[in-house]
């Protein structure tokens, strides 16, 4: 029979048992709760990673204006920079700004047709450069509203025309300062307005659209935005035979710019 002794060293064993296995109990919990945790902040960081990065990256809170409801973006990066505000419009005739900006003026052109082709197609053999009309990608291809900072395909941009956008178009060797000025006047613009770098066309800067273009050899700055705001009043949402309302859109247009 055991002693009082012997009794009270077996009580204390099983206590000191049973302590130990909370505390293992206790330490497994802890590993689990710091896992969940660490998973969750890693979630939480990718959407915005991903936020980031549909809002044009940069921190640029949605700078480029991409609007996914008028068609697709194609793989093509948004331009997300923070451009400089454009001077009020002092020539708001369009033929006198075009003329003062030594742009060339080429209203009411050639309908080339409204045919649909494929994804990855061959460039058709447009007749205007940059092309105002012609066959174009099949929907829901059409490149959407918003500034890129790469020359999307030809037959994706003109179908966008189709639906009454303007296009504002830049050779991607013009400065930087006044690549950031053109895209400070796209912002004042941007519903219903594609911007981007074209390597293909014979201008520095170039609007067009259905139809419809303006092609200036040099950028002069304050005088070309004038000319292109005035094109883009004259001639946005007006041509195609597809209204620019059938896809939603928000914000200032070229037919009634923010100042």
């Amino acid at each position: 029979m055991a002693t009082r002794k012997e009794e009270k060293e077996r009580l204390r064993a099983i206590r000191r048992e049973k302590e130990a296995t909370a505390d293992a109990e206790l330490r497994r919990r802890l590993r689990i709760g710091y896992a969940i945790a660490g998973a969750v902040v890693a979630v939480v960081v990718a959407g915005i990673v991903v936020i980031v990065l549909s809002s044009g990256g940069g921190g640029a809170g949605g700078a480029s204006h991409i609007n996914v409801e008028s068609g697709s973006t194609n793989g093509v990066t948004p331009d997300g920079r923070s451009g400089t505000a454009p001077p009020p419009v002092k020539v708001a005739d369009l033929k006198t700004a075009a003329k003062q900006a030594g742009c060339k003026l080429r209203l009411n052109l050639k309908d080339e047709g409204h045919e649909h082709i494929p994804p990855g197609s061959k460039t058709p053999a447009y007749e205007t450069n940059p092309p105002t009309s012609g066959p174009h990608v099949e929907p829901p291809y059409q490149q959407a509203d918003g500034a890129y900072s790469q020359m999307p395909e030809e037959i994706d941009f003109v179908h966008s025309l189709e639906h009454g956008r303007l296009e504002i178009q830049y050779s991607p060797k013009l400065a930087e300062k006044d690549q950031l000025s053109l895209k400070g006047l796209y912002d004042t613009m941007y519903a219903g307005t594609l911007l981007f770098p074209n390597s293909k066309m014979p201008y520095q800067v170039a609007a067009t659209t259905w139809t419809n273009l303006i092609g200036c050899k040099t950028y002069k700055g304050a005088v070309t935005e004038d000319a292109i705001r005035d094109f883009g009043k004259a001639t946005w949402g007006r041509y195609g035979g597809e209204p620019a309302e059938a896809f939603p859109f928000a914000g200032p247009t070229p037919a009634d710019p923010s100042s």
